[in-house]
């Protein structure tokens, strides 16, 4: 049943207390675990998985949760571009990090998916920041129901690959092809935006379009343009129950290069923002955010620009949710 808290919980304010100041969490909200009262009235729960064990060259997302959450005190409550102020349309709290065991890739995703499982019992949508992004296998797992779902990806890679060294099938390379073939994603209900990059082989995208999986590389993304492209996704995905998953190297790396897999020709920061809005009406179940790997940026852009994204999500994750307690 949708719940009806009877207040929501509001980040603290940077004209109360300043920024650097406290303990961070999530966008200055209150921290809240299962054994917390207040835990049943959440809607919107923000989650760090800080795991990368799916990662194959260049280590470090396992970082990115905790840089996320002290670069969220710079958010404030509104989006200025929509009007939307998640914070007073939802009931949102930063639920902590999920304890994935970094040295079982098994062990992990079964951790993940069971705190998953847990959150859906108790009708809390999840926003989660990664982790590379084998991490949204095991999410999609706790979520997913008895139907599949549909799922607007946002990536310069497909990450459907089978497997890597020798047979490995667990890599931040194959979560969807996992996905597909577990029955989580209705690949027609799937659509892959900004793919790019030099390619082993084709295998990858065959395979995914042979399931009818929708994949736009970035020359077809920059020649319709953001607004067409978006709203053939919203086509796709139609009404029923969808996951959006947005891979930090979508964004061109001279804006984030702090991660693992970095390639050009990508879309800048603002253009990530635009595609995020063009979510407004999809009807979500949760979103991720991976990817970000702090060691790759000692500036610490990357970081901010993660969570700025987050925002972005969190903005229409909220509107998704008013939207089912209607």
């Amino acid at each position: 049943m949708p719940k009806t808290p009877k207040a929501f919980f509001q980040p603290v304010s940077a004209i109360e207390q300043p920024r650097f100041a406290g303990v961070p969490t999530f966008m200055r909200l209150p921290h809240l675990t299962e054994l917390d009262a207040e835990f049943a009235d959440v809607e919107m729960g923000l989650i760090g998985v800080p795991w990368d064990s799916g990662t194959t060259n260049r280590p470090g997302p396992r970082h990115g949760p905790r840089q996320l959450r002290d670069f969220s005190t710079m958010i404030r409550a509104m989006n200025a571009a929509s009007g939307i102020n998640p914070f007073q349309t939802v009931n949102c709290a930063d639920l902590g990090d999920v304890g994935a065991n970094p040295a079982d890739i098994q062990d992990a995703m079964d951790q993940i998916s069971s705190y998953y499982r847990m959150l859906k019992s108790q009708n809390i949508t999840p926003m989660t920041a990664g982790g590379d992004h084998l991490v949204s296998l095991p999410v999609l797992r706790g979520l997913v129901g008895d139907a599949p779902v549909g799922m607007i990806h946002f990536d310069a890679h497909t990450d459907l690959f089978d497997s890597y060294f020798g047979g490995f099938k667990y890599t931040h390379g194959t979560p969807f092809r996992r996905a597909i073939e577990e029955g989580l994603l209705d690949p027609k209900r799937v659509m892959q935006i900004g793919i790019r990059g030099t390619a082993y082989n084709d295998d990858d995208v065959d395979w995914g379009r042979d399931q009818g999986v929708t994949i736009i590389r970035i020359e077809e993304f920059f020649e319709r343009g953001i607004a067409d492209v978006m709203a053939q996704a919203r086509e796709i995905v139609g009404k029923d129950p969808t996951y959006c998953t947005f891979d930090i190297d979508f964004i061109d790396p001279a804006y984030a290069p702090g991660t693992g897999t970095p390639e050009i020709g990508g879309p800048n920061s603002f253009q990530a923002q635009q595609v995020v809005r063009e979510l407004q009406g999809v009807n979500l179940i949760g979103c991720d955010l991976v990817e970000v790997s702090p060691p790759f940026d000692q500036t610490g852009g990357t970081g901010w620009l993660g969570v700025s994204i987050i925002f972005e999500l969190m903005c229409v994750l909220a509107k998704a949710i008013e939207a089912r307690r209607q």
